[in-house]
């Protein structure tokens, strides 16, 4: 049998879990998380992770695979998923791929760049230089070394800014140089998965959604999850899993005081969630072969679920 899913992509806030879980009462699905965040164990509250009621009832992957202090790449999430799919399909189940972290849709669907591997030593010396400096210096290093690059980052996106420049100390080459350079030869698996996208045609309302849903978080006790695991000494706000939106705003916020409140962050958390979903967004007008569905229509949900049923009969 050849391997197939279906995907299902959205901004943060878009109802994709919903979607989801509803399509799971119609047809007999397993979910494969597309998170970057969801791997991580006890990060519960800042993920909107699954509950273990919503678990139980639908069989979910790629969730709670890791510690925090790990990390998870674009091309482990691709060889998890190509494993994954085809013993879905051999329990009789369609693989359904739920998620908003677009960098694993692309690879998955595109292929992989050949990027030169991280360098532990070169990457110390960047995070001590941003120490002293702040990123927005380095940002500014970076345009003047990779302009395309730096054009499309955040003065603050540390992360980002760090692994462009570490491709350049390892490799003498720009990341624009080697984006350019097109994935490796290998065929993208998913490249003819269908995908239906679930975008708003109102920009205000998927704010208030954000909105919404981090005053849930913070209802739930987001940042008392974020003081847990900050008693882990191993976990820092360096670290992958602590870079996750709302995760890096409660971190920063703790840092200042451990008496931090939650109007101590929300702002910042909201608004970097905004850009978070802004990205997402700009991503998914790129593919030209997805499938809209509106998802801050009246019938958002029915909409989706007629498309994705649609698009399961016609794989069979």
């Amino acid at each position: 049998m050849k391997p197939f899913a279906l995907c299902l992509a959205g901004p943060t806030a878009s109802g994709k879990s919903a979607v989801a879980m509803a399509l799971a009462q119609r047809l007999p699905v397993e979910i494969i998380s597309v998170d970057s965040a969801l791997v991580y164990r006890g990060m519960d509250i800042g993920t909107a992770k699954p509950s273990a009621a919503e678990r139980a009832a639908v069989p979910h992957h790629l969730i709670d695979i890791l510690e925090p202090t790990q990390t998870y790449s674009a091309a482990q999430f691709v060889a998890d998923t190509l494993a994954l799919v085809p013993q879905v399909q051999a329990r009789g189940r369609l693989p359904v791929l739920v998620g908003g972290t677009m960098l694993y849709f692309h690879a998955l669907r595109q292929g992989l760049h050949t990027m030169p591997p991280a360098d532990a030593a070169v990457r110390a010396q960047i995070d001590g230089r941003a120490a002293r400096l702040g990123w927005p210096a380095l940002h500014a290093e970076l345009a003047q070394i990779d302009p395309a690059t730096a054009a499309r980052l955040a003065p603050a996106d540390g992360q980002r800014i760090q692994r462009a420049l570490e491709v350049w100390q390892v490799s003498g080459q720009t990341l624009t140089h080697w984006h350019s350079a097109g994935p490796s030869p290998a065929p993208a698996a998913g490249s003819d998965w269908p995908l239906v996208s679930l975008e708003p045609g109102s920009r205000a309302w998927l704010h208030g959604r954000i909105e919404q849903r981090l005053d849930t978080m913070l209802a739930q006790g987001l940042l008392d999850e974020v003081r847990r695991l900050r008693l882990n000494p191993g976990l820092h706000g360096d670290l992958p899993a602590m870079r996750c939106v709302g995760y890096r705003q409660a971190w920063k916020a703790l840092d200042a005081t451990d008496t931090a409140s939650d109007t101590d962050f929300r702002t910042s958390a909201i608004a970097a969630t905004r850009q978070l979903a802004k990205r997402q967004l700009t991503w998914l007008r790129s593919i030209s072969s997805r499938q809209i569905v509106a998802c801050d229509a009246p019938t958002a949900q029915d909409d989706a679920l007629r498309t994705l049923m649609a698009l399961a009969r016609g794989a069979r």
